[in-house]
């Protein structure tokens, strides 16, 4: 069983710069892909960003790459999403999810999700 807490969410101007907290629990994250997907009101959720906790290969969806980028801090079990440069199509409610050998950007391997942690951005 995983367990996905977000946090850091909230409302910047565009051109700014927040950076969201996921805070995981699992017997071994071993073999595990954890990701960030985010969700708009009246659009379907989408692939942010997501990487590998053993390795750290990380990949991105074509529009955050050079903007935004994750990162995992192993002793904390917690994985980051820095986001600059933010723009106001970047408003959304931003998920973290776990999926064991998850392909990057398919939300179907992801097995298990957090609550989600609003973002927006003024113009």
């Amino acid at each position: 069983q995983v367990q996905l807490v977000e946090s850091g969410g909230g409302l910047v101007q565009a051109g700014g710069s927040l950076r969201l907290s996921c805070a995981a629990s699992a017997r071994t994250f071993s073999g595990y892909t954890l990701g960030w997907f985010r969700q708009a009101p009246g659009k379907e959720r989408e692939f942010v960003a997501a990487i590998r906790w053993s390795g750290g290969m990380t990949f991105y969806a074509g529009s955050v790459k050079g903007r935004f980028t994750i990162s995992r801090d192993n002793g904390k079990n917690t994985v980051y999403l820095q986001m600059n440069s933010l723009k106001p199509e970047d408003t959304a409610v931003y998920y973290c999810a776990a999926g064991y050998l998850a392909t990057w950007g398919n939300n179907y391997d992801y097995a298990y999700w957090g609550q989600g942690t609003q973002v927006t951005v003024s113009s």
